[in-house]
């Protein structure tokens, strides 16, 4: 094996880990080890100056080996592997030791900290030593792409791969495009048309020559990798049809939270009592009306419905603060000497040009009452016979600190927004995961925000969590211009630290396809051995840690790098490296 000449790079990610670690005192211990060329700390690795850093070194001192301490590999892994290729070092030699979250993050005492950090960094020096270079792995792309959701974020990513020429198959389950938008009547915070914004759109893709659109259809199984997928559509009609495509988006929504299960507001109980999705109803036909007919003199609107509570849903649904404020300005021009309440929990203006809507509506007259939203919801019930209106809101106004009744004979609910029945579904299906609210799970929340973990699939809208139009938009369009640019290249970098068969050590007991998580390990009769898709596979690891006779290898994982971690984990600084044989 060629001998190591290792250089290693403690960033200080600004305060971050250098309030906690002593970084300096790091770097200069872990230069005492064995093969250690050079250790530098810097403030900040992954900047561009930190980068030209490990290149000028890699160069200067023929370094063939790198380690960075810094923050998750999930963060800046990439960058710094890229940083290797563009110094001509493969990127499978570099190793690096979380001494961010794992050390400065968790901890109080800096001295223990530092400590911690230089085992981490130990421990990522010996594997380093045992790492092996990969060559690149890449697959032809199919120029088609499945689009599953026709609302607002899968049309628009439909259009954009389409106006590029590109084929695009979108599916839909309703029996018309526009998902959620369908039923809403303006926009904030400009208070523009929705339908006018939504009906071009659902035109030009009907008549797109690059369109090939499914209405009432659902998908059952898809097969394949990044590049190469199948699947079987099927119309609610029984029809079939194939169709192989290279990317998929999935676009499919979310929909209201029922708040019949918060009976403090008495929905489908008390007539009067509607949610936001039956108000932008009202709004569509142009009268706003209780059930009698009778425009309501009192109206109420309530924030929060099932949104940040732990009984129902902890997360806030992003949009409900914007629209109570429209709705708030609609019933104030519908109805101009009406009374009108916002009932609020915290208002969340949080988008351009929001906090000025806030400001412009709290100037039309509109009473702003505010409740604890953990503690104590209002209660709404029937008004009694000496009250002029048809309901009382009992709340304890949390400003005021003064238990209020307000009066009411419209209330407006502004539900939830949660995920389908279905979405695990869909997950299932297409191989991408969830959180614990159902909502699908990106790559990475800051740095890959629409890519998933499955190569090929992204998700782009509120299928991912709240959100309002422009984000949405926002979404598809960056998913699409990803895909694009794949289907440009022509060939896409698949991930190359995956499982391998030794063919001579298998028994053929298939235990690693039963415990596979991708569905990437077949069965060869003829040779009575499995044998790994390396496009499907992902590197996890399970069928490696499940076979019983050690016959599957995890590239970039194997027996040796994890022995040699363990072991950089209990030597000290002037310990030598001892080599540990292969199982």
């Amino acid at each position: 094996m060629e001998e190591s000449r290792i250089g290693i790079y403690v960033c200080w990610c600004g305060t971050n880990i250098a309030k906690m670690v002593d970084v300096e005192t790091v770097a200069k211990e872990i230069e005492k080890m064995e093969n250690v060329v050079i250790a530098r700390d810097y403030k900040y690795m992954c900047s561009d100056p930190g980068q030209d850093l490990i290149i000028n070194d890699i160069k200067e001192h023929n370094l063939n080996r790198i380690v960075v301490a810094a923050c998750s590999p999930r963060i800046h892994e990439l960058t710094f592997k890229n940083a290797l290729k563009n110094a001509g070092l493969n990127p499978y030699l570099f190793e690096m030791a979380n001494i961010r979250e794992q050390v400065s993050w968790v901890h109080t005492d800096r001295e223990e900290a530092t400590k911690k950090a230089m085992d981490l960094v130990r421990a990522a020096v010996v594997r380093v030593n045992f790492h092996e270079p990969l060559d690149k792995l890449s697959v032809d792309v199919d120029p088609a792409t499945l689009i599953i959701g026709g609302g607002i974020a899968g049309m628009s990513a439909t259009l954009m791969i389409a106006n590029a020429g590109k084929k695009v198959f979108l599916i839909e389950k309703n029996k018309e495009l526009g998902g959620n938008l369908v039923n809403i009547d303006l926009t904030f915070p400009h208070m523009d048309s929705v339908q006018q914004l939504l009906q071009p759109k659902i035109q030009k893709i009907k008549d797109h020559p690059n369109i090939e659109l499914f209405l009432e259809t659902e998908i059952k199984e898809i097969v394949g990798y990044v590049g190469n997928f199948e699947t079987k559509i099927t119309t609610y009609e029984g029809k079939e049809k194939e169709l192989k495509f290279g990317n998929i988006i999935v676009a499919t929504g979310l929909k209201l939270f029922d708040p019949s299960k918060i009976a403090n507001y008495g929905y489908a109980k008390l007539p009067n009592v509607v949610t936001s999705l039956e108000f932008e109803k009202m709004l569509l036909s142009g009268i706003i009306h209780k059930e009698n007919g009778n425009e309501p003199k009192n109206v109420a609107i309530i924030h929060c419905v099932g949104s940040r509570n732990e009984e129902y849903h902890g997360y806030c649904s992003r949009t409900c603060c914007m629209t109570a404020l429209k709705y708030a300005n609609q019933v104030r021009s519908a109805l101009p000497d009406s009374n009108i309440f916002d009932i609020y929990a915290d208002m969340r203006a949080f988008g351009k040009g929001y906090e000025e809507f806030y400001t412009a509506t709290s100037k039309r007259d509109i009473m702003f009452l505010m409740f604890d939203q953990k503690n104590d919801l209002p209660i709404i019930r029937k008004a009694g016979a000496k009250d002029k209106c048809d309901m009382i809101i009992e709340m304890n106004e949390k400003l005021s600190g003064e238990s209020i009744e307000v009066p009411a004979d419209l209330v407006i609910l502004m539900t939830a927004m949660e995920a389908y029945d279905n979405a695990k579904d869909i997950a299932h299906t297409v191989g991408i995961s969830m959180c614990g609210n159902d909502f699908y799970i990106e790559k990475h929340p800051k740095l890959d925000p629409v890519a998933t973990t499955t190569d090929g699939v992204y998700i782009v809208g509120s299928c991912q969590g709240p959100k309002d139009i422009t984000d949405s938009i926002s979404q598809a369009w960056a998913a699409s211009a990803r895909i694009l640019a794949a289907i440009s290249t022509g060939r896409v970098d698949v991930e190359v630290t995956t499982a391998k068969v030794n063919e001579d050590v298998c028994c053929g007991c298939q235990t690693c396809i039963m415990v596979c998580p991708y569905s990437a390990i077949s069965f060869d009769k003829e040779k009575n051995v499995s044998i790994v898709n390396e496009i499907l596979c992902k590197g996890c690891g399970t069928c490696g840690s499940a076979c019983p006779t050690g016959a599957i290898r995890c590239r970039h994982f194997t027996d040796k790098q994890i022995l040699s971690q363990i072991e950089g984990l209990m030597m000290t600084s002037v310990q030598k490296l001892e080599i540990i044989e292969e199982a």
